[in-house]
């Protein structure tokens, strides 16, 4: 890793793809939720015919995709906003002419310059320089500052915009944020994973965090976190196997995601193991029913014929016992003979111990 770290190239390519993966997550989740996953797929087709005319005119390529990016990303916006039924086909027409248009431009570039042409579809991140990361670096904290500041309007705007509109927030304008922060998130990417792939790393970690996390902002954390370390995992293979930056990152955050889905699966199929359908079940249990309640979990299981009892969904489980179980089934059953200071404190320490 130090002879890694020693290299002026490799320390520029991780600075750049930690900084992508933070960024892309941050926007990517409010896209998510708008249903609006590839539209960076879109904004990058366009940003491409802004590297062109950049090459073609000598001007740093960053900034005239960036500018190319962010007019695409407005016009998607105000098609979107004003309703045309033409929206679909006006963009489809905006997304592919970018990309031929950039195809075009980058063949008329003379001889000598920069045209990679692959290297900005799928990432050449080794080619990231000292300007470039400077421009990022730029680029990416304005992206997370307004995430920062604005989380909670961006939310609500992409939860239900009725909603927002109804209390007074400014959805247009922040929609149009939004997009302007795509717009910027796709042309940071542009060198690390490449112009076509952008998309799967603004939506795959936020699809991982939804798995591993419980709410909106442990989500978000899991995404940032699964962005950066796929970012910083993918850089370090693709060097040493000798494969696309891109797609090594891009590989990688799948391999994460579906990781996290069997895990997921595995955990489900566990707990329903700890829930057997009870037999012979004659009679359904409710507050007066006479037998025991026993807090358990999120729930109430009613002690029945030596095992516990609970709801779920439409039919009665019987849960599988364990020894401790049993010794606290067998203290709740004489509970009732206690005094009651001590069945109250019976009672605590029985839900201290389930806890």
């Amino acid at each position: 890793m130090t002879a890694l770290l020693s290299l002026d190239f490799m320390r520029n390519a991780l600075l750049a793809a930690l900084l992508v993966g933070i960024a892309a997550p941050l926007v990517g989740v409010f896209l998510v939720q708008r249903r609006m996953s590839l539209i960076g797929d879109g904004i990058g087709h366009v940003a491409l015919a802004g590297v062109g005319v950049g090459v073609l005119t000598g001007t740093a390529p960053v900034w005239t995709a960036l500018v190319a990016a962010v007019l695409a990303a407005l016009a998607i916006e105000l098609l979107r906003h004003l309703g045309r039924t033409s929206g679909d086909l006006a963009l489809a027409v905006m997304f592919y002419g970018g990309i031929a248009g950039g195809v075009v431009l980058l063949s008329w570039a003379p001889e000598g310059s920069s045209t990679n042409l692959t290297g900005f579809l799928f990432g050449a991140i080794t080619t990231v320089t000292g300007s470039d990361l400077v421009a990022f670096a730029v680029l990416a904290g304005l992206v997370v500052l307004a995430v920062v500041l604005l989380r909670g309007r961006l939310f609500a705007v992409a939860q239900d915009e009725e909603y927002a509109r109804a209390v007074g927030l400014p959805v247009l304008a922040t929609n149009v944020l939004l997009a302007i922060m795509t717009a910027v998130t796709v042309v940071v990417s542009m060198r690390v994973i490449g112009l076509l792939l952008i998309s799967a790393l603004m939506i795959l970690p936020n699809a991982t965090g939804q798995i591993l996390g419980r709410s909106f902002r442990s989500s978000l954390a899991w995404a940032t976190l699964v962005g950066v370390a796929c970012s910083l995992g993918g850089v370090i293979l693709s060097f040493f196997a000798d494969t696309p930056s891109g797609g090594t990152i891009v590989l990688l955050t799948i391999a994460v995601f579906v990781l996290a889905s069997l895990l997921r699966w595995g955990a489900g199929v566990l707990r329903r193991g700890r829930h057997a359908p009870a037999e012979a079940h004659e009679h359904v249990h409710w507050e007066d029913c006479g037998h025991q309640a026993v807090l358990h979990g999120d729930h109430v299981d009613y002690l029945h014929d030596g095992h516990r009892h609970a709801a779920h969904g439409d039919h009665w489980d019987e849960h599988t016992d364990d020894p401790d179980a049993r010794t606290l089934d067998r203290a709740a059953e004489h509970t009732d003979e206690l005094p009651d200071d001590r069945r109250d404190g019976r009672a605590e320490d029985r839900e201290e111990s389930r806890g």
